[in-house]
């Protein structure tokens, strides 16, 4: 499905099933996707940091894209992470992307080597000039340790290299400051940056941050429960701003599930995505809540609290 301009709306990032053996369970993914489309969302993000495309081989990349952009057979837009150190790996996945039928790119700025901001721009602009998709940046500097400016991402954007952004920084200000470059709330539909899509990971203050004038969010709770968020968009867009702030503070309750891992036994991403996971599995979306290796899995007790938080928002039967 073509990408709206600017896109709009819900685009979780979709997490990857894996069986015990680390497999890809492609019957999961395609549940999952289903899940995710019958909740309202506006287009999936498949191959990003909630879909561990990090601990992913290429072929299983291939699959779990070609998996998505199957099941979702066109009713929404899918856009593919292309995420990796250098430039020409990142045209390469592009590419392979692109063959597999995405309709638009997610990359972040090259990392492992420091690079300049004069760098990372030729980065982005040979990625676009390669491979005839919309190109998202993706701003991740917990990962890249590469914060991109404000100046640099409207450069970008006013120049055609860049559809969007999918802001992941934590940066609040940073965020504000770029939406009022770009023409603030009311005056971006006009201008050299027209079309120019801003879209926030944050699970936690979605309807701030719409009320600030994104397009729309990327969350990777919206895996568990896509249809509040549809739910906080569409009370947002109506003006409704009562409504979005009571759903805002539910999904705020149901993101405790993060908090579940013991933090002397794994690290936060791992305790966050095996809760999502696990919380998929009790909702009976997916087979099994793994996380890749050599992540640690939740123990008992911790998806016990899972559970409890799902019942406590109404998601599982009290």
């Amino acid at each position: 499905m073509p990408l709206t301009t600017p896109l709009r709306g819900v685009v979780p990032p979709v997490c990857t099933p894996l069986n015990s053996a680390g497999d890809i369970d492609t019957p999961s993914l395609a549940r999952l996707v289903e899940h995710l489309i019958a909740g309202g969302v506006h287009g999936l993000f498949a191959l990003g940091s909630t879909s561990e495309v990090a601990y992913l081989t290429d072929t299983q990349r291939a699959t779990v894209l070609e998996t998505v952009v199957r099941t979702v057979d066109g009713r929404v837009p899918v856009l593919a992470g292309v995420i990796d150190t250098t430039t020409q790996r990142v045209v390469d996945h592009a590419r392979a992307a692109a063959g597999l039928g995405a309709d638009g790119l997610v990359a972040t700025a090259p990392f492992y080597t420091r690079t300049h901001p004069v760098e990372i721009a030729r980065h982005f602009r040979r990625v676009r000039e390669c491979v005839d998709l919309p190109l998202f940046a993706y701003d991740l500097p917990v990962s890249v340790h590469t914060k991109l400016s404000p100046g640099l991402v409207r450069e970008l954007a006013e120049d055609g290299t860049l559809a969007g952004l999918k802001d992941s920084s934590g940066d609040e200000g940073g965020l504000r400051r770029l939406i009022v470059d770009l023409g603030g709330r009311e005056g971006r539909a006009s201008g050299p940056a027209a079309g120019f899509s801003i879209l926030t990971g944050s699970e936690l203050t979605v309807d701030a941050a719409l009320l600030a004038g994104v397009d729309g969010f990327v969350p990777g709770l919206g895996n568990v429960d896509p249809a509040a968020y549809v739910r906080l968009y569409e009370a947002a867009r109506a003006g409704d701003w009562e409504l979005a702030a009571t759903e805002q503070e539910r999904l705020v309750r149901l993101f405790g599930i993060t908090d579940v891992g013991p933090e002397a036994e794994m690290g936060r991403s791992s305790s966050a995505l095996g809760s999502f996971k696990g919380a998929l599995r009790q909702l009976g979306v997916i087979d099994c809540g793994d996380t890749a290796f050599p992540q640690v899995q939740l123990g008992e007790a911790a998806l016990s609290q899972v559970s409890r938080r799902l019942r406590d928002v109404g998601l599982l039967p009290a």
